[in-house]
């Protein structure tokens, strides 16, 4: 960003994230980061209505062939690393050798060793095979994406156009106003500041969801709770220590000092 982190007296939201990357380390970390250890958390925390159904999951790329596949749409992904997963819409017009390919690339990669995030250090690769979430048009859902301050939700943001040209994030506070700053937004989004653009429906599950999320947040000081709205089901997607390594600015610069007051660390 251009000027000195500081970590003895952290301020802004990006410095305080950057210190508990380093000084706030537990099992529960690594366990909430695993993909597939999470569902236990999850499932002992609010119940298992909220779990992405799962269909198969393994320690071995080769075991990935037509045979271990529903015949429903389902996504491939594995459990320790950060990005998409590969969408399979029918099992058999997969190119398995290409998909092994890269699953093993992706076994062998220690997601720690790329972004010094201590809870991904220990994680034992898996790949899993889950229920491709769709609307009822056949869609993507919307993901929500939760940030939670000592066990509060703060703000949300929510993708709009997600794999385009036109993405954009917007930010909202729990009563679903849009907030006054961007933080990470993908290229083009230049009119934050304007409530009325492009703006996105309020989610009917949003108390659900925001309830949910302090539950599942309450050990952490900081987290971000990620969920999928399928036609008014919720559904859980994934637990986020440390927003784009809080290493991405806030704009207006002045927000990331407003949000980094809000959040309490434990020094």
């Amino acid at each position: 960003m251009g000027k000195n982190l500081s970590l003895e007296d952290p301020k802004t939201l990006n410095e305080k994230i950057s210190w508990l990357k380093l000084n706030d380390r537990t099992s529960l970390h690594t366990l909430c980061s695993d993909k597939y250890a999470v569902r236990q958390y999850i499932i002992e925390k609010i119940g298992d209505d909220f779990v992405v159904p799962l269909f198969f999951m393994t320690l071995n790329y080769r075991e990935i062939i037509l045979e271990n596949l529903p015949d429903e749409p389902s996504i491939i992904k594995t459990n320790h690393d950060s990005g998409g997963g590969i969408f399979v819409y029918n099992k058999n017009e997969l190119d398995y050798n290409k998909v092994q390919i890269i699953l093993r690339k992706r076994m062998a990669i220690n997601y720690y060793q790329r972004s010094n995030e201590w809870q991904y250090k220990n994680i034992v690769p898996c790949i899993i095979v889950e229920k491709l979430l769709q609307t009822k048009e056949g869609e993507i859902p919307k993901d929500y994406k939760l940030h939670c301050f000592n066990g509060k939700v703060r703000m949300i943001s929510v993708d709009i156009d997600r794999g385009s040209e036109n993405h954009k994030r917007n930010w909202y506070n729990k009563e679903w106003v849009r907030e006054p700053y961007k933080w990470s937004s993908p290229k083009g989004n230049g009119r934050y500041t304007d409530p009325s653009t492009n703006d996105t429906p309020k989610p009917r599950t949003l108390n659900q969801m925001i309830e949910l999320s302090e539950t599942l947040s309450e050990p952490f000081v900081y987290v971000r709770v990620d969920w999928y709205d399928v036609d008014g089901k919720l559904f859980f997607g994934e637990m986020t220590f440390y927003h784009d390594g809080g290493n991405r600015p806030i704009l207006p610069e002045k927000w990331d000092l407003e949000l980094g007051s809000e959040l309490h660390l434990n020094i």
